[in-house]
């Protein structure tokens, strides 16, 4: 029956941890995606996410290292590169619970040194050593933040929505009772640890979809919908008391999200063992939640996903995809921009010598010479090598000139990130 395969749920595999002792926290680093960036003194939208492995993007079988977690973070950070430079920390913790995350933010707060047991006894993730010696680090990361995102509470309350039907309802609502009494004190202590560090930034704390379908419950459906409900409720009155003017802190409703199609948003049916992590379209949905709270849209790129991988990929640039006949090129594992249609997106001006075959650019302060075939150019009269040269292609009569995406960020400062998932190159100046 679909109950005994949710009471074999596991919340992390062993053979699964193996993926992320390879991973390594850095800006933007948890994303299948090549990002080059230009000068560091620009404006960057900082997000930094903590929390359970919901917030690391986890799913069973991830047991190859050179495959990283594409969760809703991930996702977030690429909606923030529509909408300007943008980068993210991931500190997802694989089995935290509230109070593991209490003392984590209790530590981070103060700066002081904590051991993994100091966190939680027992954790399994093979970086909580890495992670634990790195309070002094994430506090530094979190003064600096935009965005804090969250999402925690469910490794509180799974073993208990597992014993629905060996309990009596009297026996499963006292112990429900206890458990949101724990939540309360636990992320009130959390969100409070936070603002110790950063007083500003906006805090957005998910609430706990329930991941078992109406089919592996039956009867209890409703009783485990119902406790859900009460969770969120709990979730809400938590932000609510934290919740200052210039400061906010609001409530990312996942669970409404999650309701009536939870087979198709967790790995509770399936191949394998159940598991109540989300499927890909399950972290979308919670990150499309995320964004809209943030931006007020959910966007993805015009080109398809699932197009293959030889049709050209959309470029966004100051959070407009473009839409020219001067489509990127593929050529010999790099991508390659039409440089006129970049330079009219962001307002820069250009000169194109035939003598020398060579393009002048001005903008934010640079003068930067392209020469179609040459391993350098120039900027502001000084040699910078590129790895890749431009090359003119005819586009109807025209030649184009066709510019590597790194020799954007080397030669005029942009910031440039590729989505490897959405096929899609972000450029920001």
């Amino acid at each position: 029956m679909m109950l005994n395969a949710l009471k074999r749920i596991i919340a992390v595999g062993t053979s699964g941890l193996l993926l992320f002792s390879a991973l390594i926290v850095t800006g933007g680093g948890t994303i299948n995606a090549a990002g080059v960036a230009g000068d560091s003194g620009q404006d960057v939208f900082n997000i930094v996410a903590l929390g359970d492995s919901i917030t690391a993007g986890y799913e069973p079988g991830m047991t190859d290292p050179n495959t990283k977690p594409y969760g809703y973070a991930e996702r977030l950070l690429e909606q923030g590169w529509y909408h300007g430079r943008a980068s993210l920390t991931n500190y997802g913790i694989l089995g935290l619970t509230t109070a593991g995350l209490r003392n984590y933010t209790g530590a981070i707060a103060t700066g002081a040194a904590i051991t993994p047991e100091g966190i939680q006894a027992g954790l399994l993730d093979p970086r909580i050593t890495q992670f634990a010696g790195q309070t002094v680090q994430i506090g530094t990361e979190l003064k600096v933040a935009d965005l804090i995102t969250i999402t925690i509470g469910g490794n509180d309350v799974s073993s208990l929505f597992l014993k629905v039907k060996e309990i009596t309802d009297v026996d499963f609502q006292s112990q429900l009772e206890q458990r949101l009494t724990d939540y309360t004190t636990n992320v009130t202590a959390v969100l409070e640890n936070i603002r110790v560090v950063n007083p500003q930034a906006t805090i957005i704390l998910a609430d706990q979809y329930q991941p078992a379908p109406g089919i592996a419950l039956g009867p209890n459906y409703g009783q485990l919908m119902t406790a859900a409900g009460r969770m969120t409720t709990t979730v809400e009155s938590v932000a609510a008391s934290i919740n200052r003017e210039g400061a906010p802190v609001r409530v990312a409703h996942v669970a409404e999200r999650f309701a009536g199609i939870e087979g198709s948003l967790t790995h509770i049916i399936g191949i394998g063992k159940a598991d109540f992590h989300p499927t890909q379209l399950g972290y979308e949905k919670i990150a499309r939640v995320f964004a809209e709270l943030q931006w007020g849209e959910y966007r993805s790129p015009a080109v398809a996903v699932m197009t293959p991988s030889s049709a050209p990929m959309s470029i966004v640039v100051k959070g407009i995809e473009l839409n020219t006949p001067n489509k990127p090129i593929l050529k010999n594992g790099q991508n390659f921009l039409a440089l006129k249609d970049v330079l009219n997106a962001v307002g820069a001006t250009g000169k194109w010598d035939n003598k020398t075959s060579s393009a002048t650019i001005i903008y934010g302060g640079r003068t930067v010479v392209i020469t179609i075939g040459a391993k350098n150019i120039k900027v502001n009269g000084q040699n910078v090598a590129i790895d890749t040269p431009a090359f003119l292609q005819k586009v109807g009569k025209e030649d184009k000139t066709y510019l590597p995406l790194a020799a954007l960020a080397t030669g005029l400062g942009f910031d440039v990130k590729y989505s490897g998932q959405l096929r899609t190159a972000f450029i920001n100046p």
